[in-house]
């Protein structure tokens, strides 16, 4: 296995609000552990929003399956019955036990499942809220923000006066 060191440093200076994502992908990167190959699984884009996550399963019931959803972690447990015991002359049917992951998106929301011929299926939908939808911004004649834009132009024009001293910023913005 081929281990690479990958460094995020020059994305910092440019980005704000991604340090939560920027650590995942480092733990990712970086995992010692390989990912679980069993059972075989596909995840399918089906357009720009809509995903589908296929799980080869085949000799699992329904009843030996369970889909949880927490934390934005897709978490798809297989634990199969004891079966009578059955005397094997070959077993190539893979039907041990497992439990695969897939980490959401915060916006991803997990829309149903269906098992049909060996296949479980989850349907996926990433659901963006208005808010983060795109959208134009109207240029004005002036800026309001409840944050306080008047004082700032207060302190820009104030900077411009023959009487500006050296106050600090934190006192100037008290007042």
């Amino acid at each position: 296995m081929r281990t690479t060191n990958v460094s995020f440093g020059p994305i910092w200076p440019s980005t704000v609000g991604f340090d939560s994502i920027i650590n995942e992908l480092d733990a990712l990167l970086n995992a010692q552990a390989p990912a679980s190959t069993f059972p075989p699984h596909n995840i399918i884009k089906v357009d720009d929003y809509q995903y589908i996550v296929e799980l080869a399963i085949a000799g699992f019931t329904k009843q030996e399956v369970t889909i949880t959803l927490k934390d934005a972690l897709l978490e798809i447990k297989g634990q199969k019955n004891p079966e009578a015991e059955v005397q094997y002359l070959h077993k190539g049917i893979g039907t041990r036990s497992f439990i695969k992951t897939i980490k959401l998106a915060d916006t991803v929301e997990v829309k149903g499942a269906e098992f049909k011929d060996g296949i479980l299926r989850v349907g996926l939908e990433n659901v963006i809220p208005e808010s983060k939808k795109p959208r134009t911004i109207e240029i004005g004649d002036s800026l309001t923000l409840s944050t306080g834009i008047d004082k700032v132009r207060e302190l820009l024009a104030e900077r411009e006066t023959p009487d500006y001293s050296k106050k600090s910023l934190e006192s100037r913005l008290a007042k």
